[in-house]
């Protein structure tokens, strides 16, 4: 018998005066895992997280938790978590007081691992939270996230308020509790190295379209770059895909997608040619900027007829 998903969408589409936000959004996430949801700032991703949340819904197909539709679903919304960057509270409430309501909220509560997290962020729980700095209000959505335990968590860039230090704290917090309490974890970054090493899957959205979705360890390696004499490079990239080019005079470095074997090394070796991994974050970049180049075809291509 197969394991429900976690959530599951289905030619999601949404619409906001003539910018489409969702166009055609089809995924399935597994439970207990830890997925990222990358891309640029209006990609789209905050409005999958609200739908997938039910605080907005979409102009045509289904999103489904746990195979129920959340919107106006208390059920369903009870297994959820939502924290992003912009997250409200009520003006005269102080830190405690944020902690109490989440701990009636989420039955998955850990009181003792919130108030660790408050010791390690060096958070004033007594302070309103109106006189939060950004990156204290940062820390207190992402101990509500980590310590409500929610089957799904949805993490929408909370943490940019932080430093790197304190971003780190919560990452190795992060994987550490979710080693012993798995659950499904949602986080949307354009930090995407410094997350990288988290993820167990990758989605990319662009202008409202999924460009990757994929296991990290398929991504790690699945990209090159080959630098040196442009016509030997040419020759040596011959066959692969193209997802960056850049040279200067008789030099030549160009991306491509595809991995390399020992043979390959060796011959790049007697070519005199520098081979070095494509990272996630440039692996993205250049997937989304190919993304505006075909699109920008393609209405070209559509103003032409």
């Amino acid at each position: 018998m197969s394991e429900t998903p976690a959530i599951t969408t289905r030619d999601l589409t949404k619409t906001y005066r003539d910018v489409r936000a969702l166009d055609g959004v089809s995924l399935s996430l597994a439970p207990n895992r830890i997925y990222g949801l990358l891309g640029r700032n209006g990609a789209g991703k905050t409005t999958l997280m609200s739908i997938l949340t039910g605080q907005n819904f979409a102009d045509q197909g289904s999103a489904e938790i746990f195979g129920h539709t959340p919107f106006e679903h208390d059920a369903t919304l009870s297994r959820l978590c939502f924290i992003r960057e912009s997250q409200k509270y009520p003006d005269d409430f102080k830190v405690l007081q944020a902690f109490r309501a989440a701990s009636l909220f989420f039955e998955n509560w850990d009181e003792e691992f919130a108030q660790e997290l408050v010791r390690a962020f060096n958070l004033p729980v007594k302070r309103r939270i109106k006189k939060l700095s950004r990156g204290q209000l940062s820390a207190v959505g992402v101990i509500i996230g980590m310590a409500s335990r929610a089957e799904i968590t949805f993490f929408d860039e909370p943490y940019l308020g932080l430093d790197a230090v304190a971003r780190q704290i919560f990452y190795d917090r992060l994987v550490e509790d979710f080693a012993e309490h798995p659950r499904t974890i949602v986080l949307s970054s354009h930090l995407i190295d410094e997350v990288a090493n988290l993820l167990e899957h990758v989605i990319v959205i662009d202008q409202g379209k999924i460009i990757v979705d994929a296991e990290a360890e398929e991504l790690q390696g699945a990209a090159f770059t080959v630098t040196g004499g442009a016509q030997k490079v040419e020759e040596f990239i011959s066959g692969y895909p193209v997802i960056h080019r850049d040279s200067l005079g008789s030099l030549a470095s160009i991306s491509v997608r595809g991995r390399l074997t020992a043979e390959q090394r060796e011959r790049a070796h007697i070519l005199g040619l520098e081979l070095s991994p494509v990272s996630l974050q440039q692996l993205v970049v250049r997937s989304t900027l190919n993304s505006d180049m075909d699109q920008a075809q393609t209405t070209e291509r559509q103003a032409i007829k």
